[in-house]
């Protein structure tokens, strides 16, 4: 993969998170693999929303170690992940053979997944959270998307919000604004050597992210030529974003009170006509 310096750091975070997650309570990999019925937490929120799958050619990007890719396959889609961490496939591998579930997992990074996959393969691309932000041009993601979906195909994306990327805590129960709300050319650096599960420091903590306004996304899905069908703010979140959150049904997250004060996700849905 050609990698400029900060997506190369970014893979060697992400290489490093692998192990680290794949031992994690958060994800859970032995439970779930040993129980069919068992989804991951995210894709249990999206399965009333994505329908029937039987038969629907899927692919997940930015798949990680596989947690989703495989509860996709679990509501009967045909499945491909797609990642540019080897680890984080080699763990996904495993977590599918385990559950004994067939999926393809491909090696690539996102913005290549056209070349490595082949145009207007499949009728649903799913995203789910956490994904956007590694990326710095939104505009060519919304182009690879379109031109992996057939005509007829969806996009199904569930995301952290912006207004949620662009907040730092000064203090419990208290936000800022604090790093860019809209798309530009550099990235912000981060040195954090806690991830977001629970388990041990990680060996690589730089990484880069980008934001992107939610206008610039659904402007962006807009010109490649998809047709927006969904559009949902939450004031929920599947993670305590912030150590204060406040647990909710499902196992979801939220500003403590009647705080509902700036959005935390997204559902975005779009159709290739």
């Amino acid at each position: 993969m050609d990698l400029d310096p900060p997506r190369a750091a970014n893979l060697a975070n992400w290489e490093s998170r692998v192990p680290v997650h794949a031992a994690s309570q958060t994800y859970d990999l032995a439970g779930l693999a040993a129980d069919p019925k068992r989804l991951s937490h995210v894709v249990a929120f999206d399965a009333p929303f994505l329908g029937e799958l039987s038969a629907v050619d899927a692919v997940h990007l930015q798949c990680h170690i596989g947690t989703d890719t495989l509860s996709l396959a679990r509501l009967g889609a045909r499945v491909t992940g797609l990642d540019f961490s080897p680890s984080a496939l080699a763990a996904a591998r495993d977590l599918a053979a385990r559950a004994g579930v067939d999926i393809t997992f491909v090696e690539s990074e996102l913005y290549g997944a056209v070349d490595v996959l082949g145009p207007e393969r499949f009728d649903l691309v799913y995203t789910g959270i956490g994904a956007l932000c590694w990326l710095p041009d939104i505009r060519r993601w919304a182009a690879v998307v379109a031109s992996l979906l057939r005509p007829g195909g969806r996009l199904y994306i569930r995301e952290g919000h912006p207004v949620l990327w662009a907040t730092e805590q000064l203090e419990p129960g208290r936000l800022e604004l604090r790093y860019p709300y809209f798309e530009r050319g550099g990235p912000t650096r981060f040195d954090e050597a806690i991830t977001y599960t629970d388990g041990d420091e990680i060996g690589e903590p730089v990484s880069y992210e980008w934001n992107h306004g939610l206008g610039e996304i659904v402007q962006a899905v807009l010109d490649a030529g998809l047709t927006v069908t969904r559009l949902v703010e939450h004031d929920e979140v599947d993670w305590p974003a912030y150590p204060w959150f406040e647990p909710a049904e499902g196992g979801r997250f939220r500003m403590p009170g009647d705080r509902s004060i700036v959005p935390l996700e997204y559902t975005l849905e779009a159709r290739r006509p």
